[in-house]
């Protein structure tokens, strides 16, 4: 007697689909257990924990990333800080720099001016010295062409020579008052 395969059709028809054959339902279900189980032991005992393993060596990288990332923003923040403090002790130096100079500067121009004024009022001092004796030699000579002068007026005016000593008295009296 010859067997069925499975692709023969059955009473002229066309051939069923063999997993809904009913002869080999049973089989079919015991296999499916056996793999259903294989599977799920090869899944629970190798494959999640490589996952689980790799999910924490992930998360543990993450947060050491993280934790690194956290570490150079509060050392950038520190060089920061340093830089900033840095800078407005510079900018204090620079100020106190500035004013020591302007300072200094000051107390020579100062010194400069005292010393030019010092210079100036002593050639002031020589300049009047100078002022009151031409002053003093020129009042000597406006006395003496004082007199000439009088004395050659009287004699053009009344055509007669005045005496040398009444006109000399007549000048003197004529400057005190």
């Amino acid at each position: 007697m010859a067997t069925k395969s499975h692709t023969e059709v059955p009473s002229g028809g066309k051939p069923g689909f063999p997993p809904f054959a009913k002869e080999t339902f049973a089989s079919q279900i015991v296999w499916l257990v056996i793999t259903f189980v294989a599977l799920y032991l090869v899944i629970s005992r190798i494959a999640i924990p490589r996952i689980g393993g790799i999910f924490e060596e992930r998360d543990k990288r993450i947060q050491g990333d993280f934790a690194d990332a956290q570490r150079a923003k509060e050392e950038s923040e520190a060089a920061l800080a340093a830089d900033e403090k840095a800078l407005a002790d510079a900018r204090n130096r620079a100020q106190a720099i500035g004013a020591e100079i302007r300072d200094k500067l000051h107390a020579e121009a100062e010194e400069r001016r005292k010393a030019l004024e010092a210079k100036l009022n002593t050639q002031l001092a020589e300049a009047e010295k100078q002022i009151a004796a031409t002053k003093t030699a020129a009042m000597a000579n406006v006395r003496g062409i004082a007199v000439d002068a009088a004395s050659a007026i009287v004699e053009r005016l009344i055509g007669v020579t005045p005496p040398a000593p009444a006109v000399a008295a007549a000048v003197d009296d004529a400057l005190k008052g």
